[in-house]
């Protein structure tokens, strides 16, 4: 199981300097991190280490991420009600 200290630390990774972007990690984090499979954590960990502007432009559908399982977590992200 995953302590305290990594939600924590993984919330302030979350904090991207942009509203919307913030919202929307912070949001999956809030919501899905505990009931997701070690894989998809894994993947939202790379997610992290995008750059903010390729990562905007991939919630926008304007340019997909390289790696396919990034680009799908961003999507389910996406999907997530507000």
């Amino acid at each position: 199981m995953i302590g305290d200290g990594e939600v924590k630390a993984l919330r302030w990774r979350c904090r991207r300097g942009m509203r919307e972007l913030d919202q929307l990690l912070e949001r999956w984090l809030e919501r899905c991190w505990q009931e997701s499979s070690d894989a998809d954590k894994d993947v939202f960990r790379r997610l992290l280490a995008a750059e903010d502007d390729k990562l905007w432009r991939a919630f926008l559908g304007y340019e997909p991420l390289p790696d396919a399982d990034t680009q799908r977590l961003v999507e389910r992200i996406a999907a997530v009600p507000h």
